[in-house]
């Protein structure tokens, strides 16, 4: 039998709110950057981009995370002002015709206010507020939602830090000092939202080790879960060595696997593709669940 996945509402910023556990919600991926690992800098356009998130909403996303710095293991940092003049034209251009709440992929205090104030109605932390001690009073003062995600280290090092006794009870532990400084710094705990990290920090064995057991880990963080396993670089021996554009069926596998796991939310690229696969994986965990929880 699977685990029963718990209810949950979450808050976001301008009144919205994220309704968590009657299904499995999509984040649909939008990445307006240069050196995105998996997709096309044609979203450096922002009409591209506006284009891009329209479609994926058009094809079933929740909600669209929109990051304008690649934080893929190696990559080189970007300084505000430019992760700014990336996202915002972006931002502007879906006011008032976007229905699903706006992401923002940020660490950086100064992006995630100006973007919040620009209709986003959460920031997903790829740092765990590990990065920029600001960001969590920003989201705070805003009345934001917060992923906060397992990483250690930063872009260019994380791999030196993959070392875990047993990694989902590491990993709980770190994000619960996550947790610990958003509500520190005035996030209220009905506003979060976890990620353990697929692929952040971890090497492949860890990742794999992190979808197997993910129960343990909503069990032990009693937030919503979201996962992100979309084309990474994880799946990369199991895929014939594709490259990242070409993981999506490997994504389809870790994909289903989180869902039947229990997770809240997963993260991805193909929205189209992964909307299926949630959908059927959805009714397999169902028809798996003790009769209380159908």
């Amino acid at each position: 039998m699977f685990p029963p996945r718990h209810l949950y509402t979450v808050p976001l910023a301008h009144g919205g709110r994220l309704c968590f556990g009657e299904r499995p919600l999509i984040m649909g991926i939008l990445n307006v950057t240069p050196d995105s690992f998996a997709e096309s800098a044609l979203r450096l356009d922002p009409a591209r981009a506006v284009d891009a998130a329209l479609q994926m909403e058009a094809e079933g996303a929740d909600v669209i995370d929109i990051g304008g710095e690649s934080t893929r293991p190696g990559a080189e940092p970007v300084g505000a002002s430019e992760e700014i003049a990336r996202i915002l034209p972006v931002l502007e251009g879906l006011a008032g015709r976007l229905r699903v709440p706006i992401s923002v992929d940020t660490y950086k205090a100064d992006v995630a206010r100006m973007a919040l104030e620009a209709g986003a109605g959460l920031v997903n932390d790829i740092s765990g507020l590990g990065y920029d001690p600001e960001l969590g009073s920003v989201v705070a003062a805003r009345g934001a939602a917060i992923v906060l995600m397992h990483t250690r280290g930063r872009s260019k090092a994380m791999y030196a830090e993959a070392a875990y006794k047993h990694v989902i009870a590491d990993v709980a532990v770190e994000l619960q000092a996550s947790v610990a400084a958003a509500t520190a710094a005035g996030v209220t705990i009905d506003r979060v939202i976890v990620d353990p990290g697929i692929g952040f920090a971890k090497r492949a064995p860890d990742s794999y080790g992190v979808l197997a057991r993910l129960s343990e880990l909503a069990a032990a963080l009693d937030r919503p879960v979201l996962v992100g396993p979309s084309r990474k670089s994880f799946l990369h021996d199991e895929v014939g060595g594709r490259q990242p554009v070409e993981r999506d069926w490997g994504t389809a596998a870790a994909v289903a696997a989180a869902v039947l796991a229990g997770a809240h939310m997963v993260r991805v690229h193909a929205v189209g593709e992964m909307v299926q696969v949630v959908r059927t994986a959805e009714q397999i965990r169902r028809a798996g669940l003790p009769t209380a929880y159908r």
